[in-house]
């Protein structure tokens, strides 16, 4: 998060900041975060209710997300009932192209922030029939920051790293790698002209992070180099149904598992909690 691109501040959230009376200074990182959190639990017992599996999906501008659901939809649409929440700065176009493929799509337009926050999701959700949906995936911002920073209130985290972009990318963004369930290289059709992308690289930068989470290799247009991510979304589905048929552990994404106590820890020294009202999406 940061103060220059302003993505502490979102149309999701911006209501938080509307003072108890006017010119009352509030600092707002902390209690974003845990406002962020709170709404995030909201939705995703909203999700359970309804036993919809939530993934959502992080990678830079062009790593290929709206591709892969793309080609995701087209293999599983016969297996699962699927929709998509598209998060962009500006435009349509994500959600046109999730459309053409037969499944309903919600656009978030978020302005100046590069990310979703859990407050956009919460209104995308009530567009969406959830009791007619098994898989709902939402495809973030791109951007390699922030969205790392904000449980939406899905189940899985799925990062996206194309061949272009370089092998040494988990290392110089360590907190979206740390955090994500699995690791998608994608366009790995590419290898022989980005011949010096060395994808056991990204695999040793992973466990330096000490993250264990699967690493594959796809290319969204051959079969063969998809069907690794489609096999780990069926099982992921098949054990989320089994969590909720026997009451144990919901999953829950890897980033926030580890960065709760971050935010909602109170004696943070550098910011103090907002004192606004409670939102009124929490109902």
């Amino acid at each position: 998060m940061c103060d220059t691109c302003g993505c502490n501040v979102t149309p999701g959230n911006r209501h938080l900041l509307d003072a108890p009376t006017p010119g009352t200074a509030i600092d707002v990182l902390q209690g974003l975060l845990s406002a962020n959190d709170r709404a995030a639990e909201h939705n995703r017992q909203h999700l359970n209710r309804h036993r919809v599996l939530a993934i959502n999906l992080m990678s830079s501008p062009g790593a290929g997300k709206t591709s892969l659901l793309e080609a995701t939809i087209e293999h599983l649409q016969s297996e699962f009932r699927i929709a998509v929440i598209e998060g962009d700065l500006e435009t349509e176009n994500d959600a046109r192209r999730i459309r053409a493929k037969g499944v309903p799509a919600i656009q978030i337009s978020t302005g100046t922030a590069c990310h979703l926050d859990a407050h956009m999701v919460h209104n995308a959700l009530h567009q969406l029939p959830l009791a007619d949906l098994d898989l709902l995936f939402i495809e973030n911002v791109g951007n390699l920051v922030c969205p790392a920073s904000f449980d939406l209130g899905h189940h899985r985290n799925v990062t996206l790293l194309s061949v272009t972009e370089g092998d040494d990318k988990p290392a110089k963004y360590p907190v979206m790698f740390r955090g994500t369930d699995v690791l998608l290289i994608t366009k790995t059709d590419l290898l022989p002209v980005f011949d010096d992308f060395n994808p056991q690289q990204v695999r040793q930068h992973l466990q330096h992070l000490a993250n264990d989470a699967a690493v594959m290799q796809l290319a969204v247009r051959r079969y063969q180099y998809i069907n690794p991510w489609l096999q780990w979304l069926r099982r992921q589905f098949a054990q989320f149904q089994d969590s909720l048929s026997l009451g144990t552990d919901i999953p829950r994404p890897r980033a926030q598992r580890d960065s709760a106590k971050l935010h909602n820890d109170a004696t943070q020294p550098r910011y103090r909690p907002v004192t606004a009202p409670p939102s009124p999406l929490m109902r």
